[in-house]
C-alpha cells in the first residue's frame, strides 16, 4: 500500500514537471498578446479564487504569523515570475525553462548563507557543472549575455529563496493556508503593478484562446500543480521530489521545439545536459549510499581550521 502511494504520488509530481513544462509554451504565446505582468495577476488571481473556494474552511481561523509569512512568500513568488515571465520576451521558452531550474542547485548554497546548514561536496560539484552548462547554453559568441538569460537566472534564485523559507514556515502552519496566503499576497502585488508597468488593461484579454491560456496557467500550472507537489512531498523524499520536479525544465524544451520550433544547437544541448546532470548530482547524498560507494573525501563550508 505503502508502495503505491509512492507511486502514485511520484506520477503526479512527474505531471506537474510535465504541467510546468508546457506553460513555458504557453507564456511564450500569450506573450503576443499580453504584458507580462498582466499574466501574472490573471493566473495568480484565478489561482487564489478557486484555492480559496476549494479550502474555504481552513481560512476561517488564520493566524497573523501565517498572514506574515504568507506575504513574504508571496513577494518571492511574485518576483520569481516576474523574472521569469518578462526573461521570456527576451529568450526562448526552451532556454528560459533550464535557467530557471539552476534554483535546484542553488537552493544547498542559500540553505548554507541563511540557516547555516553544512553544504556537501556534491553541491560544490553540481555547482560548477551548472556555471558549465549555464556558460554554453547562456554564452553568445562574444561572451556576452542576452538579458532574457539573466533575467532567467535571477528568476531561479527567487525560487531558490522562495523554497528555503517554505520549508522554513512549513514546520510551524499549514501548507494550505501558506499556499492560498502567498498566492493571493502575490495577486494583489500583480493587480497593482500591472498598471504601472504594463500600462491600460489589454483587450486582448477578452479573447477566447487568451481566456483559455489563463485558465491553463492558473487552474493547472498554479493551482493544480501546486496542490500536487504539495501533496507528493508528504510520500516521496525530498531528493526524489526535487529530481522528478526538475525534469520540468526538459519537458519545457521539449514543447518548445515540438510547439514553438525552436532551434537548439549542438552547444545548447550539451548546456542542458550539463545543467541537468547538476540538478540530478545536487540531491544525491554521499553519505547515505552503501559504504561500497562512498568517496573517501568530505567537504564542509562551515569548517574553520581556526
Amino acid at each position: 500500500m505503502k508502495k503505491t502511494k509512492v507511486l502514485l504520488a511520484s506520477c503526479g509530481m512527474l505531471l506537474t514537471s510535465l504541467i510546468w513544462g508546457f506553460a513555458f509554451v504557453v507564456v511564450k504565446n500569450s506573450l503576443d498578446s499580453l504584458p507580462p505582468v498582466y499574466i501574472l495577476a490573471f493566473r495568480f488571481t484565478i489561482a487564489t479564487l478557486a484555492l480559496s473556494a476549494i479550502f474555504f474552511k481552513k481560512l476561517k481561523n488564520i493566524k497573523l504569523s501565517a498572514i506574515k509569512k504568507g506575504i513574504i512568500l508571496g513577494v518571492f513568488i511574485y518576483l520569481g515570475y516576474l523574472l521569469q515571465t518578462i526573461g521570456c520576451i527576451y529568450t526562448t521558452a526552451g532556454k528560459n525553462a533550464f535557467l530557471t531550474a539552476v534554483y535546484v542547485v542553488a537552493v544547498p548554497f542559500l540553505h548554507w548563507a541563511i540557516n547555516k546548514t553544512k553544504t556537501r561536496m556534491t553541491h560544490v560539484t553540481a555547482a560548477i557543472l551548472a556555471i558549465t552548462g549555464i556558460g554554453l547554453l547562456s554564452l553568445q559568441n562574444d561572451f556576452s549575455v542576452n538579458i532574457g538569460d539573466l533575467l532567467s537566472l535571477l528568476c531561479g534564485l527567487a525560487f531558490g529563496l522562495h523554497i528555503v523559507f517554505i520549508e522554513r514556515y512549513t514546520n510551524s502552519e499549514d501548507p494550505v493556508v501558506l499556499t492560498i496566503l502567498q498566492l493571493g499576497t502575490a495577486a494583489v502585488i500583480s493587480c497593482i503593478t500591472a498598471p504601472i508597468i504594463d500600462g491600460g488593461f489589454p483587450a486582448e484579454a477578452f479573447r477566447g484562446d487568451i481566456i483559455v491560456s489563463m485558465l491553463y496557467l492558473g487552474l493547472l500550472s498554479t493551482m493544480a500543480a501546486f496542490l500536487l507537489q504539495n501533496v507528493g512531498q508528504k510520500y516521496v523524499p525530498p531528493a526524489a521530489a526535487s529530481i522528478l520536479l526538475s525534469t520540468e525544465s526538459v519537458f519545457g524544451v521539449a514543447f518548445s521545439a515540438i510547439f514553438l520550433k525552436e532551434k537548439l544547437t549542438f552547444r545548447m544541448l550539451a548546456g542542458c545536459a550539463l545543467i541537468l546532470a547538476a540538478i540530478i548530482l545536487s540531491e544525491i547524498d554521499l553519505e547515505k549510499l552503501p559504504n561500497r560507494f562512498k568517496p573517501n573525501f568530505t567537504y564542509d563550508v562551515n569548517n574553520n581550521d581556526n
